[in-house]
């Protein structure tokens, strides 16, 4: 229901408009005009004073039930208050970035057998990259039997020979981050230019910046966003 309107109310307070006064009061003891029937007219008592300005008189209209300040003098109001703290801010994403490794790659022609010798580094390899979502990434290459593909397939052009077909797993971890598993690989998965592979099903922890080594020249750089 629309509430009816209130007094009106200036920059100081609010108040209640007065009465309309007829005319100047008669002075008292002021002599009666002449009657026009020659009558004398008996003097008139004087008016009461006309009561002041904003305060309460005789006769004054009783407020309304719902009568009172504007709505924004209200103490407390929701409306037009200041802005409440803010919420939590989301957590940042993991982008993994793929491409051939020049530095991995001569390490890795170093420790490798006579085997190794027809590989060669691909001349261009644009880097690609792929946004972490859990609960996992998989990492290998394409089946063509059976069609079955990796969410990060090295079978690609330009392919590289050396990653198993399922090679290894980026986890999702409780926490946010993720962590790398290698699926027992044939030849591996090494960490940050490390020598020695990181043994198999058993999750490594990644930080940000950690670099992933798989394959005869591929390293996935994990990075949060």
């Amino acid at each position: 229901m629309q509430q009816p309107p209130g007094p009106s109310f200036s920059d100081d307070d609010w108040t209640l408009q007065p009465p309309n006064v007829a005319g100047p009061a008669a002075p008292p003891n002021a002599p009666a005009p002449p009657s026009p029937y020659g009558q004398p007219q008996p003097p008139q008592a004087p008016a009461p004073p006309g009561p002041a300005f904003g305060g309460d008189y005789p006769g004054a209209p009783a407020p309304g039930p719902h009568q009172g300040p504007p709505a924004h003098f209200t103490q407390g109001a929701v409306q037009g208050g200041p802005p409440g703290p803010p919420g939590p801010a989301a957590p940042a994403g993991w982008v993994a970035f793929i491409g051939p490794d020049r530095e991995y790659f001569m390490a890795m022609m170093h420790r490798s057998g006579p085997e190794a010798a027809g590989l060669n580094l691909p001349a261009y390899s644009p880097e690609q990259q792929l946004p972490l979502t859990g609960p996992q990434i998989t990492i290998g290459r394409r089946r063509h039997s059976t069609g079955e593909s990796p969410d990060i397939d090295l079978a690609r052009a330009p392919e590289d020979p050396g990653v198993s077909h399922q090679h290894a797993v980026l986890v999702q971890q409780p926490d946010g981050g993720w962590a790398v598993v290698d699926q027992d690989s044939t030849n591996g998965t090494t960490i940050n230019g490390g020598e020695d592979p990181i043994q198999p099903y058993v999750p490594i922890p990644l930080q940000d910046g950690d670099r992933v080594h798989v394959g005869a020249w591929t390293t996935i750089t994990v990075r949060r966003g």
